[in-house]
């Protein structure tokens, strides 16, 4: 099969967008558009007869670009991005959605996903790396909602990947981090879920350990209907410096909500009820900053963790965001899927905001003071990971885990043609 009437190439009219994602432009030979499993199989055949490296494009927002890559071939699956309810709140969602528009479609039929944050997060690949929502803590990350895949292989060949069909794949699908295929289609359970309420406290800047330590504590019994992620945030820009609490209460009962107010001196509060669809946002637009970020899981937020937090935070220039995990992400046996880290009791992202101009040097105290942090952890989230080095795809999976992602690398792409990612050596 021809690639011709899906490829854009250098010179063609829509070739500055194609080469351009969230994270950046790149310069690829083409870039291909397939609109059928069959067109994303003669879309790998052709990368691999011209010898030429493949990325594969969701939504575009990796960290690292993983969504480009120069002189070679950007399987962008836009074009394969339907949403289809099947019943028994079953749905098909195609390889190339993105949450904002899914999670809307959805709601049409009063249903939802606990998905990522942002509204043009790729659906696929949120959903292997493993999709931190606003309802984890209720219905698990996103890939524990994931029922069976429509996968295409290095070899080109489509199979469909469940708890009962090709099952090594569908396990490590699930957390693989995009290593094993092109996914493109996803079946998931969805939920009956109309409204949520949603919003944030804001918390004057006092006694940040304490502030932290009553969110733990107050996460530690809250029911699984509530999740929150307590952000500290630097002056930036036009925003002032702030602790905010975003909260989602996937339930009708609020009293959930009013041992958070108790945390520290409230300054603002704006929580409402809307429809779950709703509280995606997009993410902020590039900045003129050079941003130095890194992530962990801690099995346990500790007071040294806490104090490690607080202490970076007010060094300056840095943003943190906490999420309490717990609830049903944290009852799934961390062998079930290929994302094994179910012991964590939160997940912590922080990013120190520096000049573009900033010197080696600086990136490395920035570091540093992450590593105040970080070293507490348990591992990493490819979601939210800035680097690749081999200490960061170490920290992702534990020893077992990987090597078995490892062995199943092996059988389904031994070449590793899919290796523009947090790439697994087969």
């Amino acid at each position: 099969m021809t690639i011709d009437h899906i490829a854009v190439r250098p010179g063609d009219a829509d070739y500055e967008a194609a080469r351009t994602t969230k994270s950046g432009t790149a310069n690829p030979s083409v870039v291909l558009f397939p609109t059928s499993t069959d067109e994303v199989a003669a879309s790998i055949s052709h990368a691999r007869a011209e010898g030429l490296p493949l990325a594969i494009r969701n939504g575009g927002h990796n960290a690292l670009n993983f969504g480009n890559i120069d002189d070679g071939v950007v399987i962008d699956l836009s074009k394969l991005a339907g949403v289809e309810v099947l019943g028994d709140d079953r749905v098909r969602i195609g390889g190339g959605a993105t949450w904002g528009p899914a999670a809307a479609e959805l709601g049409e039929h009063g249903l939802a996903i606990s998905s990522g944050d942002t509204i043009s997060v790729g659906v696929a690949g949120l959903t292997q790396a493993g999709g931190f929502g606003w309802m984890l803590r209720k219905h698990g990350l996103a890939l524990d909602n994931l029922l069976a895949a429509e996968v295409v292989t290095a070899a080109g060949e489509v199979v469909r990947a469940s708890a009962t069909e090709n099952a090594d794949l569908f396990w490590a699908l699930r957390g693989g981090a995009g290593n094993f295929g092109v996914v493109t289609a996803l079946e998931f359970q969805a939920q009956p879920v109309a409204t949520v309420r949603y919003g944030m406290i804001e918390f004057a800047l006092e006694d940040l350990d304490q502030l932290v330590k009553g969110w733990v504590e107050t996460m530690r019994v809250a029911p699984d209907d509530l999740t929150t992620t307590l952000a500290l945030r630097p002056a930036f820009g036009p925003f002032p410096a702030g602790a905010i609490l975003f909260v989602c209460l996937a339930s009708d009962d609020t009293s959930a909500l009013e041992p958070l107010r108790s945390i520290g001196t409230v300054v603002a509060e704006d929580i409402g009820e809307r429809p779950y669809a709703e509280i995606l946002e997009e993410g902020p637009p590039p900045q003129p900053v050079l941003p130095v970020v890194g992530n962990t899981l801690v099995e346990s937020f500790d007071e040294s963790v806490i104090h490690a937090v607080t202490t970076a935070y007010e060094l300056g220039g840095r943003v943190v965001f906490m999420r309490y995990l717990g609830g049903t992400f944290a009852r799934v046996d961390p062998s079930a899927t290929a994302f094994a880290h179910r012991s964590a009791e939160a997940m912590i992202i922080s990013a120190a905001f520096m000049p573009e101009d900033a010197t080696e040097d600086d990136r490395v105290e920035a570091r540093k003071v992450w590593a105040t942090i970080g070293d507490q952890g348990i591992g990493s989230y490819a979601g939210f990971l800035g680097s690749e080095t081999p200490e960061d795809i170490a920290a992702l999976w534990p020893p077992a885990t990987l090597d078995r992602l490892r062995r199943i690398k092996q059988v389904w792409d031994p070449d590793n043609t899919f290796r523009r990612n947090f790439n697994i050596v087969p």
